[in-house]
């Protein structure tokens, strides 16, 4: 499969449903000056190749989930396998690889503090090569967007 083309109409189409994710293709297609045919089919390329997803975001704290974390993970060894067993993990939602004073940092939600000590103790510091982890609680989500565009 060939890589996306991030062409000028690609960036207009990711930035327009960035800020609309049900924006029809019909309204895609004015704003781009293509045909519907056209944006239906790049946008399905730009699925197809993991350019963008479509989804609904909603605030965790919300939709009756009670703890929203973040943990620092100090790890030894291969941080890839780490990052990858972690990312096995459903509860956790975010995964990244990092430099500074932790190697890994981790989103998740959890339904209550017991939820979240499950996934403390049996999840995430059983895996093979976390040395420590240091956990962030949100207080309250002040901002989240998707919308930086394709600068």
């Amino acid at each position: 499969m060939t890589e996306p083309v991030l062409d000028d109409v690609n960036k207009q189409i990711i930035e327009r449903l960035q800020h609309d994710g049900r924006m029809s293709y019909a309204a895609l297609a004015k704003v781009v000056g293509l045909s519907e045919a056209a944006v239906r089919q790049r946008v399905q390329r730009l699925l197809d190749g993991g350019v963008m997803q479509i989804v609904a975001v909603t605030d965790p704290l919300t939709v009756g989930f009670k703890r929203q974390v973040m943990i620092g993970i100090k790890a030894q060894g291969d941080l890839r396998k780490v990052a990858d067993a972690l990312a096995a993990v459903s509860e956790i939602d975010y995964v990244v690889l990092c430099a500074g004073g932790f190697d890994i940092l981790v989103e998740l939600v959890c339904t209550d503090d017991d939820h979240l000590l499950d996934l403390l103790n049996d999840a995430i510091r059983s895996v093979p090569g976390v040395v420590s982890t240091e956990t962030f609680v949100y207080l309250k989500l002040a901002k989240q967007t998707y919308a930086w565009g394709t600068r």
